[in-house]
Order: C-alpha cells, then sequence, then structure tokens
C-alpha cells in the first residue's frame, strides 16, 4: 500500500490501537491541549505524530521507555481532544506551539526529537530552527521537505485517492496537508542539523513497490539521511506506521540515542 494511502488511514489505525497511559489536558493560551507525560529522568524526549495520527499511535513505545529519559507526546490542534485553533497550520507555528506548550509543562531543553511521517517534517524544522534546544533527531519515516513536488505532487496521485482524501481527511488535515510545501521550503531555507545524532528509520517494504508515484516517494526516503551529513539510515522491515507496525525499532532507536548522551 502506497505512503499515501496509508496516511488516509491513520485516524483510523489509531481509533483501533492501545491507548496510552496518562492522558491529560492543559490550557494554553485559552485552548484545550491533549498530552502524555511519562517518566521523570532528566533526559527529555519529544514525540510528535504523522499528518491524521494521534499521541495513541505511540502506545506501543512509551511504555517500553525506561530509566533516565522523560517521554512527552501531545495531539496538535484538532486532533483528539486538542482544541483546534485559527492559526496556520503550518511548521513553523506548529513548532512554535510545541515549544510554548513544552514551556508550560517545564519541560526543559535539550530534547531529543521524534517524529514520524509528517511529523518528522515538523521536527526536522524545529531542529533547523532551534539547534541549541536540540540533542538529537530520530525521523521514523519522516515526510521529505519536498515529498509532495515532482512526481509526487496532489495532481498525479491516483484518481481513488484523491477521492478518498477529500472525503475522509478532516479539515485540519487538508489545512496541515495544503501547507506541507511552505513547510518543506523552510525546512531547506535553513541551515541543516549537524554535529549532533541524527538517525533516519525508513520504512523497507514500500521500496518494494513499483510505479511512478512510489519510486519518486522512496527515492526521497533514500534521500532524507542525505540532508543530515553523518546520519544513520536504519531500514526498517515495516510498512510507513512503523510506531504500530515495528515499535521496537523506534524504541531501540532512542535508547542508542541515550545511550549517547
Amino acid at each position: 500500500m502506497s505512503r499515501l494511502a496509508v496516511i488516509l488511514l491513520l485516524a483510523t489505525l489509531a481509533s483501533g490501537c492501545a491507548s496510552l497511559p496518562n492522558k491529560a489536558t492543559t490550557q494554553i493560551d485559552n485552548r484545550r491541549v491533549e498530552y502524555a507525560l511519562s517518566g521523570n529522568g532528566d533526559k527529555t524526549v519529544v514525540i510528535e505524530n504523522g499528518l491524521g495520527g494521534t499521541m495513541d499511535l505511540w502506545a506501543k513505545v512509551l511504555p517500553e521507555l525506561s530509566g533516565n529519559v522523560t517521554a512527552f507526546t501531545y495531539n496538535r490542534p484538532g486532533y483528539g481532544n486538542s482544541d483546534p485553533v485559527s492559526s496556520p497550520r503550518d511548521g513553523q507555528h506548529i513548532v512554535e506551539e510545541l515549544r510554548l506548550l513544552l514551556n508550560a509543562k517545564h519541560l526543559p531543553p535539550p530534547y531529543i526529537l521524534v517524529g514520524h511521517s509528517l511529523g518528522g517534517l515538523y521536527m526536522q524544522l524545529f531542529a533547523r530552527l532551534h539547534p541549541d534546544e536540540v540533542s538529537a533527531l530520530i525521523l521514523v519515516d519522516s515526510t521529505h521537505p519536498e515529498q509532495f513536488k515532482g512526481n509526487g505532487a496532489y495532481e498525479n496521485w491516483p484518481t481513488w485517492i484523491r477521492i478518498v482524501y477529500q472525503l475522509a481527511t478532516s479539515d485540519v488535515v487538508k489545512q496541515e496537508f495544503d501547507a506541507i510545501d511552505a513547510t518543506g521550503n523552510a525546512v531547506l531555507a535553513i541551515p541543516t542539523f549537524t554535529g549532533k545524532q541524527v538517525l533516519v528509520l525508513s520504512a523497507l517494504q514500500p521500496t518494494k513497490e513499483t510505479s511512478a508515484l512510489a519510486d519518486d516517494a522512496n527515492a526521497k526516503r533514500r534521500d532524507i539521511a542525505r540532508l543530515y551529513p553523518g546520519a544513520k539510515q536504519i531500514w526498517v522491515d515495516s510498512g510507513h506506521v512503523i510506531p504500530l507496525e515495528k515499535p521496537n525499532s523506534v524504541v531501540e532507536a532512542i535508547r542508542d540515542v541515550l545511550e549517547q548522551h
């Protein structure tokens, strides 16, 4: 199944997977934000969801993190029990909202950033905008800054996927998707994140697909590591939704980074 089709199924998958413990809500700028916080270590892992996904996608990952770590994840505005907002849904707004939330929860940097799919693109922007606040970056089958350009552009999607996308996705998903090119442009306009550990977890199963769209997606999947000199790319025998399909690979990547720190 293509990455595009999987994106459309993320919300359904999230509703059927285990629920995270320690869920709570807090008020930020008079809006409700849903989050989960576990552990009380002096190293903070900050986890960002993909397009259409909620923090429950990490229900098989967070319980496995233990020791000297605090793990934090949340639902962006318009997801789960987090209130929607009227501000643009591009990466720069989302990154600054996340930083405000982390500050409100008294979680100081530096952070180990973990992002899946579109969440990986947001975390790339976070790391480039605020490198002093980041100790390591883990990208989990991340969206490429130019993911939906060229052969990956919306107009090149199969008709059935475009129909399902229009009918099955929420307004906030459409707003975030429409801002992906702007977010990717912002990422590439800033010097890359270097001098610290970057792990790139890439899904192996989609590379078996053959079509112009799949070939483009897989070329970009391979190219992400090039954007971060010294990055280590790890191929995971999984589909796109690695946190649900192969959660141990994410846990091992986080532990690997923690051992280095």
